[in-house]
């Protein structure tokens, strides 16, 4: 009998086929309270559950008791239990690699957007209140030949830095837990202590994953560690930065500004205090948000699947060493 899959995103069909020609496939485009009991209800036979976009508490995965893997459509995978998963034996496979250069391209679409006020200027002449040369007071900053401090130097990180440092002169420097050689050999980009990172740089790029020892990373401390003409930009998790205290440092020009595509809940409530201030660049979590990329990721995660279920975890297995 062909094992039990449990699809719970909409991809595109070619990719259902592909995962059709090796299991028998429930499918859900998403999941909603229409269909959240169906969904469930699913588990109970599944080998292996692939999609994007839910929280699966481990509660719910106590459902699946056959479950071998979990094919994520992503790279981040906070939104199952590690541990859980790994203790279970169940395999988590996630799409690192196909979405390096599209997140690093937003990384330094946040930054610009930032630096150069771009939001608040567009806005200025679609309001039709471009109506004379601009005065200093609405000056944006230069991104090129500045320092640029990556916080989480890992594939992600080293893209950043290439089009940092060989498009816009910077100079880099980066915090993480092990040495980057290539990084260094590349871009003569320097490892440095965070404090240290955060006193010299002018862009401090966060892209570390969110575990429980980078959660609210960065907070009041952080920033007033920063330089006051500093640009914060956040393309990993929210919840890596404490939200309130990054609105304090930007409404008290603590730092000069922020680009943020993540935040501590999304979507972002049309009430925060973010949506008020000018020296917030955001955007809606486009990191990897483009059809190419996106339909890369899908491929990425079909094939993980197929590979996992027939217990090949060599390759885009988070918790492989952990597997018996």
């Amino acid at each position: 009998m062909n094992k039990q899959v449990t699809l719970y995103s909409s991809i595109p069909e070619t990719e259902l086929e592909r995962l059709r020609e090796y299991f028998d496939v429930t499918v859900f485009n998403k999941i909603d309270d229409n269909n959240f009991q169906e969904f469930v209800d699913s588990l109970s036979n599944a080998d292996g559950i692939i999609g994007s976009g839910l929280i699966m508490p481990d509660e719910l995965l106590n459902k699946a008791p056959n479950l071998k893997a979990i094919s994520t459509i992503s790279v981040g995978f906070d939104q199952f239990g590690f541990d859980y998963l790994s203790n279970r034996n169940i395999a988590l496979m996630h799409t690192p690699g196909v979405l390096n250069e599209t997140v690093a391209d937003t990384v330094i679409l946040l930054a610009l957007g930032a630096a150069r006020r771009a939001v608040e200027l567009s806005n200025m002449v679609k309001q039709g209140q471009w109506n004379k040369s601009l005065t200093s007071d609405l000056f944006g900053v230069d991104l090129h030949h500045k320092t640029m401090g990556i916080v989480g130097m890992g594939r992600i990180g080293y893209t950043v830095a290439k089009r940092a440092h060989m498009g816009f002169g910077m100079d880099i420097c980066y915090y993480n837990r092990s040495a980057n050689p290539e990084a260094e050999s590349d871009f003569a980009a320097k490892r440095l202590p965070l404090d240290e990172l955060l006193k010299t740089s002018d862009f401090v790029v966060v892209l570390v994953p969110l575990t429980p020892e980078t959660e609210k990373m960065f907070g009041k401390e952080q920033f007033e560690s920063m330089k006051s003409s500093a640009i914060f930009v956040n393309a990993a998790r929210g919840k890596v930065v404490d939200e309130k205290a990054l609105i304090d440092a930007l409404n008290s020009k603590t730092i000069l500004a922020a680009g943020l595509d993540v935040f501590e809940v999304e979507p972002l409530s049309p009430s925060s205090p973010l949506n008020q201030l000018d020296n917030a660049f955001l955007l809606p979590h486009i990191g990897s948000a483009t059809a190419e990329t996106r339909h890369s990721m899908v491929v990425c995660a079909v094939d993980n699947l197929i590979a996992a279920l027939q217990g090949d975890y060599s390759k885009n297995c988070a918790n492989s060493n952990r597997l018996k």
